[in-house]
């Protein structure tokens, strides 16, 4: 059976050079933080020079005093005599030794927290430009995308993006100061050694190349079936109810144990090919410090000879110590390539093309009258499964007009192009003389009232959820919305939290609020989307009296899967094949026996012979 939680096909990077673009496109956030970012290279970089330093020490440490006293008290001891150690000559270098560690450790202390700051800085400019991009995107979108998508988009995927460039990029510009000055250490004291150096760092490149490539494969594969998990838990724990009223509790765990599976799987290949970065630096590495002991060890003792211990030793602490850098640069790479598969899937959101526009100059509506027009309209979600066909209607501002007709055939999809949730395909829709397309979206909408099938309720209390509907609304406003559509046991209850997504309360009073929050704006245009079918008759009849009050003097498109909902409107719509099969008032499509009438009788037979 096919995965239906995969949707969304991520942009990738599937060249051998993925990388480049993608920490190209990254790091251009973290630069918008230039402050932030210049303070923490300088700090990484004073880090990686300081320590670099070190061995330099040891070196002039046993060169400048060991060496010639240890010379001085065998001489003195041969000739008889006592000699005391001098350890004046010791102290400065010893001084330099504590004044390098002091400033190491304030500079460790400062680039942890501008790397602190950089990360937290480009995740919130990431989230915002996420979130904004979500709210500018267009119904379709949603229709074809999971929830647990976009989740892992705005969480897990940024904070792995984000801990590549501040985390990472610590390793990866310490582990380059480090290479650069150990490197040039050791060229300045002996070319020889560090040519054998020099050689082991491009055999490990090559190794890390070819297992970078295998990290990419399974990170990938990873991270697409982690929002698969996610996607399968949202679903699955929003439907528990119908999963446990259909006695599927077996068939969703089994279901979510393969898709963790499969991400077990994947994730356990990334992190072994992952972890072999490590040996290979370590075992490289070892090889090239016992060259450096071997070659270096046999010019020390040569007669003459041709290095002093000193360089010996420092020669051999930058071998050991130009590795780690080398490691460091290595778990960089592997968290890029983690880093990556999570970049595409932010960028695929945020490279996302946005279908429906505003007008170049952004021109808006003003206050609506509400006169309606459908100009030969075509449309259709998919190329070639048409849904609307060259559809024309006129609706008179202040006119109630009912859509009725078999599920499927179009009634939701006229009152969405209405609101441009999505653009028709042919033609035009105009309100008051102008198309729809040449205002804002914006505009159009706040000049709308919608009430839909499912009420969304925020978490909050009673009273912010109906002035979501008009921020600027006051108390006594918020009253009169509730009182007008016949919830005034609610309004002793503005306090009352209502849950999340309106859990506490029941599924009448969810639609009542859902109906006051959709007036209290005064919108010119009222759109009810099925809006009574889940809820119980006396609820129905108590909102009846309110959507009486609703519809006039203003524009309303209602559709009712109860026809006593829509006796009295002043028009209705019946919707099939593609368009608009019968017009007329309740009385006079009754009078033609035709679809409404075998729809007011409640017979499928009936239905088809009218039809």
């Amino acid at each position: 059976m096919q995965n239906a939680y995969s949707i969304n096909e991520d942009k990738q990077f599937d060249s051998q050079r993925a990388l480049w673009p993608f920490l190209q496109r990254i790091f251009r956030y973290s630069m918008r933080h230039r402050k932030e970012v210049y303070g923490f290279m300088f700090w990484v970089g004073l880090v990686g020079a300081t320590d670099a330093v070190f061995p330099l020490l040891v070196l002039h440490l046993i060169d400048d005093v060991l060496t010639p006293e240890l010379a001085a008290a065998r001489a003195a001891v041969q000739e008889g005599s006592t000699y005391l150690i001098d350890w004046n000559k010791a102290f400065p270098i010893i001084g330099i030794f504590a004044g390098l560690g002091l400033i190491n450790a304030i500079g460790v202390y400062f680039f942890i927290r501008h790397a602190g700051r950089v990360q937290e800085l480009v995740l919130y400019d990431l989230r915002q430009e996420l979130f904004r991009k979500l709210q500018s995107l267009q119904a379709s979108f949603y229709d074809r995308n999971a929830v647990g998508w976009l989740l892992t988009r705005l969480t897990s995927d940024g904070d792995r993006v984000t801990e590549l460039i501040s985390w990472g990029t610590v390793e990866l510009v310490w582990g380059m100061v480090m290479i650069v000055f150990c490197l040039g250490a050791l060229f300045i004291y002996h070319w020889k050694i560090a040519l054998i150096v020099t050689l082991a760092i491009p055999v490990l490149m090559i190794v890390s190349v070819r297992v970078r490539m295998l990290v990419l494969k399974w990170s990938r594969k990873s991270r697409k079936l982690n929002s698969e998990i996610t996607a399968n838990f949202n679903e699955h724990i929003g439907g528990v109810q119908l999963v446990k009223s259909t006695a599927q509790e077996d068939r969703a765990t089994s279901e979510f144990m393969g898709l963790s599976g499969r991400m077990r799987k994947a994730s356990f290949r990334s992190a072994w090919y992952t972890a072999l970065y490590g040996p290979l630096v370590i075992f490289v590495g070892s090889i090239a410090a016992a060259l450096v002991v071997l070659v270096g060890g046999s010019m020390a003792i040569a007669i003459p000879a041709g290095i002093t211990v000193g360089v010996l030793a420092a020669s051999f602490e930058y071998a050991t110590r130009i590795f780690m850098p080398i490691l460091d640069i290595s778990h960089f790479y592997a968290l890029a390539q983690g880093s990556l598969s999570a970049g595409e899937r932010i960028f695929s959101l945020l490279d996302e093309e946005v279908e429906i526009n505003d007008p170049e100059h952004g021109r808006e509506f003003d206050k609506l009258k509400g006169h309606i027009r459908f100009e030969e309209v075509d449309f259709a979600y998919e190329a070639d499964k048409p849904v609307l066909r060259k559809v024309s209607v006129d609706i008179p501002a202040g006119q109630s007009v009912a859509l009725v007709g078999p599920t499927g055939e179009g009634k939701s999809t006229i009152v969405k192009l209405i609101g441009r949730y999505y653009d028709v395909n042919d033609g035009r829709i105009t309100i008051d003389g102008t198309d729809i397309r040449e205002r804002t979206q914006r505009s159009l909408r706040l000049n709308m009232g919608v009430v839909l099938q499912s009420p969304h309720l925020f978490s909050g209390s009673i009273r912010d959820n109906v002035r979501y509907g008009n921020p600027d609304a006051t108390e006594e406003e918020v009253k009169a919305s509730l009182e007008l559509i016949g919830a005034n046991d609610l309004i002793a209850r503005l306090e009352e939290e209502v849950g999340e997504g309106g859990s506490r309360l029941s599924e009448g009073e969810r639609q009542l609020v859902s109906f006051a929050r959709a007036v209290i704006g005064n919108p010119s245009l009222f759109v009810m989307d099925e809006a009574t079918s889940s809820v119980d008759a006396i609820t129905e009849q108590r909102i009846q009296r309110g959507v009486e009050q609703m519809i006039s003097g203003r524009t309303s498109v209602i559709i009712a899967h109860r026809l006593s909902t829509i006796r009295r409107c002043d028009r209705i719509l019946v919707i099939g094949k593609g368009g608009i099969v019968e017009d007329g008032s309740h009385e006079e499509l009754l009078a033609l026996r035709g679809r409404y009438w075998a729809l007011h009788q409640g017979s499928e037979t009936a239905v088809e012979a009218a039809g």
